[in-house]
């Protein structure tokens, strides 16, 4: 059965589904018709007959299983290079700035940037490019080759045969030499000697033409075979004098190689030059190549799976692939939106026509004569080069433009010296009443330090009564002493029994200077030997 989408059925729907199926195998329901109204097999198994998931089909169909993007329109033509279809005689409206042909722009424009284009000068019209469009099939989009010209390529075949020409004459002559010398030692020598036999076979040898002896790649055909029948064989699979990766290094403490897998991970010449190497570790197709896409897409599956997504590499791997290209193309439009407001908000200094060469050197070959006073004689006077920002522009009635004062790591106006940019210039009053105000400021500090120095002396009289170093000079009175001390053990005897305390407490913060001298002469020190004899 052919379904457009899988979706969830009950138990009781699922039955109904499978009898539907059945009775159309054995005929007694009508077959299902799909989109065309063509009736569609019901012994078509479901794996073919249903739907990928992408396809969005809402109707049973199988199309999905025809070449249904099939196109006549698809052409295998390539693009005709260097054609041109017009050649104009004046600019024309529209057309390219710098050479005056109208396939283009000025900004495509592929010629060299005249000095003058042809939009002013109404000279050497370029003649308009032949352009083309092309819709290619599959094949068409996927072919590298399509475009090429064989014919481009006997230039490369004929060099490498007349290399070849070269080094097969250059050989036939060294061994007509070499006949020549034995020839010539053997009527010196009749009889000949081993080494002579030797040269003789070598000789022999080399007269043999190349091609018979490079048959590492000749195809022979085993008649006689352990299975029966005739096989083709390669008699030499490799070269021999490549080097097996197992030989490169035969330190012990190299590079491991595993002989079951035939794999060497690590780089097994980690010190030598990379340009001389041809082998640097099986690790290497894992970091470059398809291989490190793959990866990136499996990083993505677990994120996105983390992150609360139905998806799963092993089991989906189209609509992983599908997200994954999906993620791409969301992410560098996100890149390229974030680039264009910041290109809009500050400008793009790449984009912009270059300097001219005489504002780059700051020199040209114009002759210009002047006077003894200054004055130009003959000749133009040269412009002088502006900058993009504006100049000399004075606002909030500033007669100096800001940043032309500077104090205290501030930039400011010259004019009224304040360091606030929209500030409104108040002139010589303004300069006056900020010294005014500084000076005030400058007072009001004075008067507070002074005041606070006041204070930290007042407190430090006071701290002879507080402290435990008593001074010198203080004197008590002997009354209030001795209502003092009387006060203090009233006060430990309440300590000791709390039943003696009041219900109505009144406290009085106020310590007096024989307060303090009661309370240092009935305190206990618990390192005097002679406490205990006190009281």
């Amino acid at each position: 059965m052919a379904t457009a989408s899988v979706s969830f059925k009950s138990r009781e729907d699922h039955r109904k589904q499978l009898e539907l199926e059945e009775a159309r195998k054995a005929g007694l329901a009508p077959a299902e018709v799909d989109e065309d109204g063509k009736e569609i097999n019901p012994h078509i198994p479901q794996y073919m007959s249903s739907a990928p998931w992408y396809l969005n089909s809402e109707k049973p169909s199988l199309k999905h299983q025809r070449k249904w993007k099939s196109d006549p329109n698809y052409t295998k033509s390539w693009y005709d290079r260097g054609a041109k279809i017009f050649h104009a005689n004046k600019y024309r409206k529209g057309a390219c700035e710098n050479c005056g042909a109208m396939t283009h722009n000025k900004k495509s424009c592929m010629e060299r940037p005249r000095t003058v284009g042809a939009k002013w000068t109404n000279m050497q019209i370029a003649p308009d490019e032949k352009v083309e469009s092309f819709e290619l099939d599959y094949d068409g989009k996927r072919d590298r080759w399509n475009g090429y010209d064989p014919s481009t390529y006997t230039h490369v075949i004929a060099e490498y045969e007349a290399r070849e020409e070269a080094r097969k004459k250059y050989l036939k002559e060294q061994q007509l030499k070499k006949l020549e010398e034995k020839n010539g030692n053997q009527d010196d020598n009749d009889v000949g000697s081993d080494e002579d036999t030797e040269d003789g076979l070598k000789i022999d040898e080399a007269k043999v033409d190349e091609s018979n002896q490079m048959d590492f790649a000749k195809v022979e055909k085993r008649v006689r075979t352990t299975g029966g029948g005739s096989t083709g064989t390669v008699r030499n699979l490799r070269i021999r004098e490549d080097t097996a990766k197992y030989l490169l290094n035969l330190d012990v403490n190299s590079a491991y190689y595993d002989p079951k897998t035939r794999s060497m991970r690590e780089d097994p010449l980690p010190d030598m030059d990379p340009n001389e190497k041809f082998y640097v570790g099986d690790n290497q197709n894992r970091l470059s190549g398809q291989a490190l896409e793959f990866k990136q897409l499996n990083l993505h599956a677990w994120e996105a799976f983390e992150k609360g997504q139905d998806i799963h590499m092993q089991a989906a791997p189209s609509q992983a692939e599908l997200l994954y290209k999906s993620f791409k193309i969301k992410k560098e439009k996100l890149k390229s939106e974030t680039k264009e407001k910041i290109m809009e908000k500050y400008g793009n200094a790449a984009s912009e026509e270059p300097l001219p060469r005489e504002l780059l050197l700051g020199q040209s070959e114009r002759e210009i004569e002047y006077d003894r006073t200054g004055r130009i004689i003959k000749g133009q006077d040269t412009s002088v080069p502006k900058s993009k920002y504006e100049e000399d522009v004075y606002i909030n009635n500033h007669t100096s433009v800001w940043g032309s004062w500077w104090k205290d790591h501030q930039w400011g106006y010259k004019c009224c010296k304040q360091t606030i940019k929209n500030s409104y210039c108040t002139g010589l009053a303004g300069i006056e009443a900020a010294e005014a105000s500084a000076d005030l400021m400058k007072a009001n500090m004075a008067r507070k330090e002074a005041a606070e120095e006041e204070s930290v002396q007042h407190e430090e009289k006071r701290l002879a009564t507080w402290g435990t170093d008593v001074p010198d000079d203080l004197v008590l009175d002997k009354k209030k002493l001795a209502e003092s001390l009387k006060k203090e053990d009233e006060r430990r005897r309440e300590e000791r029994d709390e039943r003696k305390r009041k219900y109505n407490v009144k406290w009085n913060d106020e310590v007096t200077a024989e307060d303090m001298e009661a309370y240092r002469m009935k305190k206990i020190h618990h390192d005097d030997p002679m406490k205990d004899f006190l009281h």
